[in-house]
């Protein structure tokens, strides 16, 4: 362990210069992957709350899980209007704040549909990963950006990227850890019989979660561009940061309702066919 932790220092910049080429694929791989299992989890826990054996012991707590849900989101859009507006000139802020509320609009109408009839709770859920995707998104612009009204101190300023750092570490080793074990939800196929010995994960799949999400934190503290120089505090920030973080947010959107209605498009494909 010690010898693979001093021997980057090393390696030739040569080699460095490449592994950072492959971290923007590697980083890529891994917001897809997190994304997948995000979605998987969502959906799982609505089909255990609409299931016979929990459906009439929920539906209280899913009603106000997914009140909550809706009421945070609203009050996040409209803080993030209030902080990251404050002039009519904000155009690109007021275009991700408001394409935001439309893609919660989309989710909820396209999971209220009645061939879909999914509830309110996972476009809820998503609802709130998807702004939490544009308040980072937003919070990456650079500094000098006049929309993003700067902290009464530098003190201020320092401690909240700290906090902001050291959070998305924390998020980053859970989303490995989790999704690295969830192996099952990548696996497109029927379900096999498991053997008594199996264990619950694959190895190959964990550390290649694992190597990817290490190239993912080494994005962020280069602010994906590995050809320019960071300035202090200034971790994740910049405007590649900010698109990065954009349309991981619309493919979130994308992947969740396509996981929605993919069901009812390969029933009707089969209905189809068999009737010809």
């Amino acid at each position: 362990m010690i010898t693979l932790t001093l021997l980057p220092f090393f390696v030739p910049s040569a080699v460095i210069r490449l592994y950072g080429e492959l971290a923007h694929f590697g980083a890529g791989v891994f917001l897809l992957i997190q994304l997948i299992s995000i979605i998987s989890f969502i959906t799982w826990l609505n089909d255990c709350c609409q299931s016979d054996k929990y459906a009439d012991r929920c539906h209280f707590h899913v009603m106000l899980l997914a009140t909550i849900a809706y009421v945070v989101c609203i009050l996040g859009v409209i803080l993030m209007y209030i902080w990251y507006v404050p002039e009519a000139s904000c155009l690109l802020n007021i275009f991700f704040i408001t394409w935001t509320l439309v893609l919660l609009q989309l989710m909820t109408s396209v999971s209220l549909h009645p061939k879909v009839n999914a509830g309110f709770l996972t476009p809820g859920f998503m609802g709130l990963y998807v702004v939490f995707l544009c308040w980072c998104a937003i919070r990456s612009e650079p500094p000098e950006t006049k929309c993003i009204k700067k902290s009464e101190g530098e003190i201020k300023q320092d401690w909240l990227t700290i906090i902001s750092f050291v959070v998305a570490v924390l998020a980053i080793v859970i989303a490995t850890f989790s999704t690295g074990i969830d192996s099952k939800c990548f696996q497109f196929r029927k379900d096999e019989s498991e053997a008594e010995d199996d264990v619950p994960y694959g190895f190959g799949f964990f550390h290649f979660v694992f190597a990817t999400g290490a190239m993912y934190f080494a994005m962020l503290l280069v602010s994906w561009n590995t050809n320019h120089t960071v300035k202090k505090w200034t971790i994740d920030v910049g405007w590649t940061s900010t698109w990065v973080r954009i349309v991981n947010e619309w493919l979130a959107v994308c992947l969740y309702i396509w996981m929605l209605i993919a069901p009812i498009i390969w029933k009707n494909r089969q209905a189809a066919e068999s009737s010809v």
